[in-house]
């Protein structure tokens, strides 16, 4: 059987198992199988694959037909750049989430760079604040996609990564040490911010927070219902418990200059933002996703 064979026949089966974009999935998988960039397949489409190649590209589309995330098949994700594994433990990254990360190292940077333009402060007067590394908290870290990227686009942060779940901090840490940035990152196992000592504070706190109604989980399209941790998924009777957390418990632990940024579902921008105002907070920003919907949230005590 010739690539060009194998793609149209596992298109076609895909196809009839409900998977979107079945000829896509087809060549991200034997792309992954071959080790060659997607495009390059298009240059062996007479390629005759051999019987290994031909039973896994068989297996790899078995498990995909059974609506098997591709990532959990192939076995990791790009994120930002960095190469981030997957698996049951923890919510496949997405590609909105790399917004929510990009607006993260960006307010960092800028952060840093105003701090080193100012005037140093006479001596005698408290500069600490001004000397000491910025700090960022990401909360519900899952694969750590977010506190990586942080930690390589932000090598003076530091940085602090919290999940309830064990695995997934596990996870988490096999991902900080393939990217070579475990010694940036502090983790934490806990529930809520009670993880973090109270004596510290963050110039800049983010998280993708479960989002969805607990009623919708049952809706989602198997590759999410069947293979997301549910706790990373439910956001409770409307989705919102963990913006209402935030909004009540994260001032204490944010300086004065810093940023709460939060990632959202669809068509809960305006409630979440209601909710911050009426604890006293200024939204700064809602960004938007590459759909042009709203998706990130960006507030300031």
């Amino acid at each position: 059987m010739t690539v060009l064979e194998a793609i149209q026949k596992s298109a076609d089966f895909l196809g009839k198992k409900g998977v979107d974009s079945p000829r896509l999935q087809t060549e991200l998988l034997l792309a992954h199988l071959l080790k060659m960039p997607r495009m390059k397949l298009y240059l062996n489409f007479e390629r005759a694959l051999t019987t290994a190649e031909t039973d896994a590209l068989r297996e790899f589309i078995k498990r995909r037909g059974q609506r098997e995330p591709l990532q959990h098949i192939t076995g990791s994700i790009s994120f930002c750049g960095p190469d981030i594994a997957v698996n049951r433990q923890a919510l496949i990254p997405r590609p909105e989430t790399e917004l929510l990360a990009e607006a993260g190292w960006q307010f960092l940077n800028e952060l840093s760079e105003g701090r080193v333009a100012r005037v140093p402060e006479p001596p005698g007067d408290d500069g600490g604040s001004q000397s000491s590394p910025l700090r960022a908290l990401d909360f519900g870290t899952g694969t750590g996609c977010i506190a990586i990227a942080l930690a390589v686009k932000c090598p003076e942060t530091k940085i602090t990564a919290t999940d309830v779940s064990v695995d997934a901090l596990a996870l988490a840490r096999e991902n900080a040490a393939r990217n070579h940035v475990a010694g940036r990152i502090e983790f934490l196992q806990g529930d809520g911010l009670a993880a973090i000592p109270v004596e510290v504070s963050y110039d800049l706190i983010i998280s993708n927070p479960p989002y969805i109604p607990s009623a919708e989980i049952a809706t989602l399209q198997p590759e999410v219902r069947d293979f997301d941790p549910p706790m990373a998924l439910d956001g409770g009777d409307d989705g919102l418990d963990f913006y209402r957390m935030f909004s009540v418990q994260a001032k204490p632990f944010l300086k004065p200059e810093g940023r709460l940024m939060l990632e959202f579902g669809d068509g809960q921008a305006g409630a979440i933002q209601r909710i911050f105002e009426a604890e006293k907070w200024i939204v700064e920003a809602v960004k938007e996703d590459y759909s042009h919907r709203a998706r990130v949230l960006i507030v300031r005590r």
